[in-house]
């Protein structure tokens, strides 16, 4: 029993019906391709958290507002 009810002779038909298809040369690329875009995908995020300064939330300070209505704008009929 493999993976989900699916033998490892089926998958390796599959495995090579898409070599047969795509080729070892493109499947290669495609695999540096998306190993190349996780990188970068990690480097931005663990530099956008670096970059990122802690902002400090002032402590004891508030605002006085006072609150007015607004006249509604007249309806026409």
């Amino acid at each position: 029993m493999g993976f989900g009810g699916i033998s490892i002779w089926q998958l390796l038909i599959i495995l090579l019906i898409v070599v047969m298809l795509f080729g070892t040369k493109r499947l290669k690329s495609l695999g540096s391709d998306l190993g190349d875009a996780i990188k970068g995908f990690r480097k931005s995020m663990d530099n956008g958290e670096a970059e990122k300064p802690a902002v400090e939330e002032p402590k004891g300070q508030t605002i006085d507002a006072q609150a007015r209505k607004v006249e509604e704008p007249a309806k026409k009929d």
